[in-house]
């Protein structure tokens, strides 16, 4: 009887503990104490990030996506746009409805290209949707526009080397292009986008120059000389596809060879020099990579925001000719470091695992940079290297100095000459393309790739999802202007945190191709205070970056950054 009574005062608790199921994430959350709702978080020293034995895992994601990836944009709608040169009229996937382009060959033959050079691949199902380029994109340039996601493809070689092309953000959406937008030719340019929303083109193979590009349909009659290009010209170049960033000051940062300067567009005048960075050159075909570290904004910032530049690898300045003669001599391994809006700034050297040209730097979510892709040996351009670097690099900007890199899982595919990558919403890494021939040689050495590969970071180690925000989109501020307060919501397990311990990043997808990831750009934004909100959802109030010239106005995906594990992201604009 007496076990029977003792049940008998169990069983309400087992009512409550289902009904608690439909209410709380954790069902035993009523049960505990914890913050209450409206609650503030306290603002104390973070925690170090969450500990994780991973070392990344990789993934052949498709076995064929069309073209081999010489070009990459992920668009607002989580799809990829891809392409290639139309030079060779080849690849693996024809134009749709039996549409051909009519072409000449070098004897003037009248021919027909019924192939497809560019596609929109579906980052979640693999599929590819063939797209029409009519005009040559090879070793071409973009980016997004602010207003709409459309991404805006410049220059190219032969017929497309002045040309501007536009493709938006949809299912039937195809490429419409204009051939005599630009003033010069623009072969191996590169393209940023300004404070304004427009887009700055610089260089270029014997275009030492720069122009703004056109409004839609309309025509450059003239460009602006710059002469650092011609200046750092080697005899064979090393100075195409300069690294160029849009510096927290207004001032445009152009890094060619080993040189660079700080830039005003306004009055078109170079107001700094800075070092030469030694050590070789970085740029096509000495092709290294540059990034703008992430930019560490406050509540309220200081009037000049602290920018700082990062440029790895590269070749000696010889490397291609030796290259052309069979004689493949290592890649650079240094990497230097400047602050770009400090007086009498210096560059500081760090050192990675290995070797690596033609590499690709991308910002991950967590704010630390992914180095993937690459060769030991030789330089860019076709068989003009050895010993592909298969092994991705995570390095940490605010780590200890000499801890900084840290060597991750190795992929199985070389990808080396005309790859590229980017990050996804989720997180992954896109990885695509590897072409050292001219045309599409699957017998090579280094075969033409079209297999697409996923990499997941530590980040992504299934022991640390329960540590793993999940923002909650239909509560979240998705378009803001500057200096807005914005707030995101979220679910996270953790029933304690400190503000210190969420970050929210702000990232702007590149435009990635021959190892240089153009308008790549990473804000790590200021918090107010982080709250519980209503039903086990926590609120972090966040303050948009304070201007246009700190974060052009577009697309960004957002991330909520929780000791080092991020959240899939949310795409937001500003404006």
């Amino acid at each position: 009887m007496a076990a029977f009574q003792k049940a008998l005062c169990l069983l309400p608790l087992f009512f409550i503990h289902g009904y608690a199921q439909f209410l709380f994430r954790n069902p035993f959350a009523p049960f505990f104490p914890r913050p209450a709702e409206g609650s503030l978080r306290v603002d104390g020293n973070a925690q170090s990030d969450f500990e994780t034995k991973s070392k990344g895992t990789w993934q052949i994601f498709s076995k064929d996506s069309g073209v081999s990836s010489m070009h990459m944009q992920l668009l607002p709608n989580n799809k990829v746009i891809m392409y290639d040169a139309a030079a060779f009229h080849i690849s693996n996937i024809k134009l749709p409805n039996g549409v051909c382009i009519p072409f000449k060959d070098k004897d003037g033959k009248e021919l027909q290209d019924c192939w497809s050079h560019g596609v929109e691949f579906d980052t979640d199902t693999g599929n590819v949707r063939p797209l029409k380029m009519q005009y040559d994109p090879w070793c071409s340039s973009g980016g997004l526009s602010p207003i709409d996601g459309t991404l805006l493809s410049t220059g190219g070689w032969n017929d497309g080397i002045k040309t501007v092309r536009y493709i938006a953000p949809c299912e039937i959406c195809d490429f419409e292009e204009y051939q005599t937008a630009l003033a010069d030719p623009r072969w191996y340019a590169t393209q940023i986008t300004l404070a304004d929303g427009g887009f700055l083109l610089v260089g270029g193979r014997k275009a030492y120059t720069y122009e703004y590009v056109p409004p839609k349909g309309a025509s450059n009659e003239k460009a602006t000389k710059l002469a650092l290009l011609d200046q750092t010209t080697d005899l064979d170049e090393n100075n195409l596809y300069p690294f160029v960033h849009l510096s927290t000051d207004g001032n445009i940062f152009i890094f060619a060879n080993n040189r660079a300067i700080l830039l005003n567009l306004e009055m078109n005048e170079v107001v700094h020099e800075f070092p030469v960075l030694d050590g070789g050159s970085r740029n096509y075909p000495a092709s290294g990579m540059s990034a703008l570290l992430p930019i560490k904004l406050h509540v309220d910032n200081a009037e000049v925001i602290p920018a700082e530049i990062m440029v790895c690898g590269g070749a000696k300045p010889n490397a291609y000719g030796l290259a052309g003669k069979g004689q493949f001599i290592p890649a650079l391994q240094d990497c230097g470091r400047i602050q770009i809006t400090k007086p009498n700034a210096v560059w500081k050297k760090e050192y990675m695992p290995s070797q690596r040209v033609m590499g690709d730097m991308l910002i991950l979510p967590t704010g630390k940079l992914l180095i993937i892709n690459g060769a030991k040996k030789g330089t860019a351009a076709w068989a003009y290297a050895e010993d592909p670097n298969l092994v991705p690099v995570h390095y940490d900007p605010d780590g200890p100095k000499n801890k900084r890199f840290k060597e991750l899982n190795p992929s199985k595919i070389p990808r080396m000459y005309h790859s590229t990558s980017a990050v996804l919403q989720d997180g992954k890494i896109l990885v695509a393309g590897s072409n050292t021939n001219p045309g599409y040689d699957y017998k090579a050495k280094y075969p033409t790739e079209l297999r697409v590969e996923k990499f997941w970071p530590p980040y992504l180690d299934k022991e640390l999802d329960q540590h793993r925000p999940e923002i909650v989109e239909l509560a979240s501020t998705k378009r803001f202007t500057y200096g807005q307060t914005i707030i995101f919501r979220f679910k996270l397990e953790d029933e304690v945190l400190s503000k210190a311990d969420i970050k929210v990043t702000m990232l702007a997808p590149p435009f990635t191709t021959h190892g240089y990831s153009m308008n790549q750009r990473m804000l790590i934004l200021g918090k107010k205070e982080v709250t519980m909100h209503l039903g086990g959802v926590q609120q972090v109030v966040a303050v948009a970056p304070p201007s246009r010239v700190v974060a052009p106005p577009g697309y960004y995906l957002i991330f909520l950054v929780y000791r080092g594990v991020p959240s899939k992201g949310m795409w937001v604009q500003i404006m």
